[in-house]
């Protein structure tokens, strides 16, 4: 009677808890109700199960328990009816979780003929962004076009690249009502693009491109986030979509740079072939050190390396420090040590030589000073 008991209070427990919980969905600013609904569905589908069955338990503990007369349950070892009525009801309630599901997926990856393009690049640990220009189409891109000075790997010989526009920061503008198609890949690992206001996400597989859409029906700044395990740093993998009017997305992307822009400024900037600098460059490129620091000032994982040598920084423990050249090597070899204020503790150490010490210094410093 007890294991009876115990059943019945967590039944009861677990049904007032889901009306009380605090724990609710964010509020919807985007087209896809039918996404909660979905979801509805699927919870009052299992929570019928989970009492239904638990209930059962019950009778059958208290119809068919010992007795103190000797009464004892019969043992039935096959039972075709009991057998097929639990596959028919079982099948049924298959299908009622599937089929929902299945419609709502089928809308949501086909979009509307008229919806803007935006594609999402993701790889550790942040989001990258990229528009059609004015010809309405996005570039090639492919994985041995990644660079520093390229970082979205866009091909440089297609005209379609030129103009488009990129945005290399966490931010991105979206215009309001206004159906958004989502095309989205992964430089290195599996991520996932996920705005909990829209209910939209979609796994990210490195080598493959995929795509989703949405509306977003309410103006504000939304957070993106990644929702798949992509390494240390994945609690730190932020983003933000701002739904604004229709004029003010447009200004917005007035002031962006389109990629031959960008490449432009970028190679104007590099440090000249056969330096230091120019050898630190390749150094933080082929050990991944640009995935966490950027070196335009951009939010990242890490602090950006634009302005930082020569910077006070404050630590995680309240002390400061200045970044001197002694300073970016105790950083490289023993990143914990001193932790920036801000940022998580998520690189892992270093051995480099100290010539390439050297070099990642020099390609720091190229990146100018605090007053520059």
């Amino acid at each position: 009677m007890a294991i009876a008991i115990a059943l019945v209070l967590i039944v009861v427990a677990s049904v007032l808890f889901h009306f009380v919980s605090p724990w609710w969905l964010t509020p919807l600013a985007s087209n896809w109700g039918q996404m909660d609904d979905t979801l509805t569905i699927t919870i009052v589908i299992t929570g019928i199960f989970f009492v239904v069955i638990n209930l059962f338990v019950v009778y059958t503990l208290v119809r068919f328990r010992h007795r103190a007369d000797g009464q004892r349950a019969d043992y039935t070892p096959d039972n075709r009816k009991l057998e097929y009525g639990l596959i028919g009801v079982t099948t049924v309630g298959i299908v009622l979780l599937l089929a929902p599901g299945l419609v709502v997926y089928a809308d949501y990856v086909r979009p509307p003929k008229d919806a803007m393009v935006l594609e999402v690049v993701g790889n550790q640990w942040q989001w990258r962004f990229r528009l059609p220009g004015e010809s309405g189409k996005l570039g090639g891109s492919d994985a041995r076009f990644v660079n520093a000075s390229n970082p979205l790997g866009l091909d440089p010989d297609d005209p379609a690249a030129q103009d488009n526009v990129v945005v290399l920061g966490n931010e991105v503008y979206l215009p309001l009502n206004r159906p958004v198609k989502v095309v989205a890949r992964s430089h290195d690992v599996l991520h996932d693009f996920f705005v909990p206001n829209f209910r939209a996400r979609m796994n990210i597989v490195p080598g493959m491109v995929s795509s989703f859409w949405f509306t977003p029906t309410q103006k504000g700044r939304f957070e993106a986030m990644c929702a798949q395990l992509c390494g240390v740093g994945h609690p730190n993998m932020h983003g933000y979509v701002m739904v604004v009017d229709e004029p003010e997305f447009n200004a917005w992307v007035k002031k962006q740079p389109t990629f031959a822009q960008s490449l432009a400024a970028a190679r104007k900037a590099a440090p000249e072939a056969g330096s230091a600098a120019a050898h630190g460059r390749e150094l933080a490129q082929s050990n991944g050190c640009v995935a966490c620091h950027s070196i335009d000032g951009s939010a990242s994982a890490g602090p950006t390396w634009k302005g930082l040598f020569g910077k006070t920084e404050s630590l995680a423990d309240g002390s400061s420090v200045a970044v001197d050249e002694a300073y970016l090597a105790r950083a490289i070899r023993q990143p914990n040590a001193e932790v920036v204020k801000g940022f998580p503790a998520i690189m892992p150490p270093s051995n480099m030589s100290d010539a390439d010490v050297a070099a990642v210094t020099a390609y720091i410093k190229s990146l100018g000073g605090p007053t520059q």
